[in-house]
């Protein structure tokens, strides 16, 4: 039997400690970058949203958010619920974008060097199939869960 969820997890901590040596000299780290990446290219999210897409937690979330404010990459702002922040890219971060996004494009290009486009389009497939599985399997739990008696 391949283990393909440990494959996968075993590449995606090698990428990302790879992402970390690359950015961290520019002041950044691969959960912060994550972030940021989603905020560029959605623009204004709550942090659930943001937590929700990247499938991250909350406290986790809230607190990456926090220090990236303190560095000053992300402005935080109340929405009309109190309980509800709204982030955007600080317009140092969206100025220094360009840099940390050449960084990463630098890495992956080296990390998918030597696998032809087929290949790249047959993984993508394959993720995107493995995440829609996985997410209707939560959807099967979490129904199962709401008809047990137990609730």
């Amino acid at each position: 039997m391949q283990y393909y969820g440990h494959k996968i997890n075993k590449t995606a901590r090698v990428f990302s400690k790879k992402l970390n040596n690359v950015l961290s000299p520019m002041g950044l780290y691969s959960s912060q970058w994550g972030i940021l990446m989603c905020l560029h290219y959605r623009s204004t999210l709550t942090q659930v949203q943001i937590s929700n897409y990247l499938d991250v937690e909350a406290p986790t979330i809230t607190r990456t958010l926090t220090r990236l404010e303190e560095m000053g990459w992300v402005i935080r702002a109340e929405g009309e619920d109190k309980r509800e922040r709204y982030v955007s890219l600080s317009p140092q971060a969206q100025a220094k974008f360009p840099e940390w996004l050449d960084a990463a494009i630098q890495l992956e290009k080296a990390a998918l060097r030597d696998i032809p486009e087929e290949d790249l389009a047959t993984f993508n497939r394959i993720l995107q199939k493995m995440n829609d599985n996985l997410n209707n399997l939560q959807l099967a739990e979490s129904e199962s869960e709401q008809d047990s008696p137990i609730s």
